[in-house]
């Protein structure tokens, strides 16, 4: 049996559509009870609980082979914070799995992850990555660059933006290069790892077939959408001296329909710095061409 958390995200959606169809056996960690319903819908185990509340996931785990931790945040909102949920999460479910005796435990850290690094979202993957790998649980940990797809939240920011003025507003040079992988290559990945022995032990950096400036992936979405407006690039410092105004003006902007997508300073900051890895990382480590961001654009957004 296969044990989920982070089952109702983004990635976690597609990846419990494809083991589905596999015939996998699951179960989902769910943190509510209308949540748990939607699972058993679908026609998998469901159990209530936190990878916060470390009490919640008693016996959680009974009868379990392996652990997939999916759960993260990209920003940290009243008690949820990247150290609660990346890491002391991490700790608990890590311990629940050892008490389970699980045979393989699955973490989704990401490219860029580093104990030094200045962002409170590398650093603390980073320290969930040093939890699971000193844990004595058989492991493996992905490092994917972006992953999009149908209901990703970095291209539904994007879209949002398209759609506000006049112009399209890019904090900084927009000149930082990313590696977004579509998800279901992402999940082709995932799938190969597996009740695979050489995967223990390993943790895979890879994203997509290209290395893609911000500038570029946003002209590819409008070139998709059909949408023709000027990039005004907004220096980094007036970007981010206008973060405590960007709720006024979003709440201002909602009474008009329109949607102003918020961010935080260490968001705009990685927006800044490159976060690639060999362009070739799929094809080396699972042995297939995954989709180029033109191609997987097309494949989920819509006019």
């Amino acid at each position: 049996m296969i044990f989920i958390a982070g089952g109702t995200g983004f990635i976690g959606q597609h990846l419990l559509r494809a083991l589905k169809e596999k015939d996998y056996k699951i179960r989902c960690l769910a943190r509510s009870h209308e949540r748990a319903e939607a699972c058993k819908r679908k026609g998998f185990d469901a159990v209530i609980g936190d990878i916060t509340e470390r009490d919640s996931l008693k016996n959680t785990l009974d009868g379990v082979d392996m652990v997939v931790n999916l759960v993260g945040i990209i920003e940290e909102k009243n008690d949820m914070t990247f150290e609660k949920v990346h890491v002391e999460g991490t700790r608990n479910l890590v311990d629940e799995a050892k008490k389970a005796e699980v045979k393989h435990f699955f973490y989704q850290s990401a490219l860029g992850a580093s104990l030094s690094s200045w962002s409170k979202y590398h650093k603390t993957k980073a320290e969930a990555e040093e939890i699971v790998r000193t844990s004595g649980v058989p492991y493996t940990i992905f490092r994917p660059s972006i992953v999009v797809g149908h209901g990703d939240g970095f291209t539904e920011r994007i879209r949002e933006l398209l759609k506000v003025g006049p112009f399209v507003p890019v904090p900084g040079t927009g000149n930082a290069k990313l590696q977004p992988i579509y998800v279901e290559d992402w999940v082709r990945c995932f799938l190969k790892i597996i009740d695979n022995p050489e995967a223990i032990s390993k943790v895979y950096e890879f994203g997509g077939p290209e290395h893609l400036t911000y500038n570029k992936m946003v002209k590819v979405i409008m070139d998709t959408l059909e949408i023709k407006k000027p990039i005004l690039h907004i220096p980094m410092g007036i970007a981010k001296m206008g973060l405590p105004f960007m709720s006024g003006i979003g709440r201002i902007a909602g009474i008009f329909g329109k949607k102003i997508p918020a961010a935080t300073s260490e968001q705009l900051g990685l927006l800044a710095i490159d976060n690639i890895c060999e362009p070739d990382s799929v094809k080396k480590n699972f042995g297939f061409e995954p989709l180029s961001f033109n191609k997987a654009i097309k494949r989920f957004i819509k006019k």
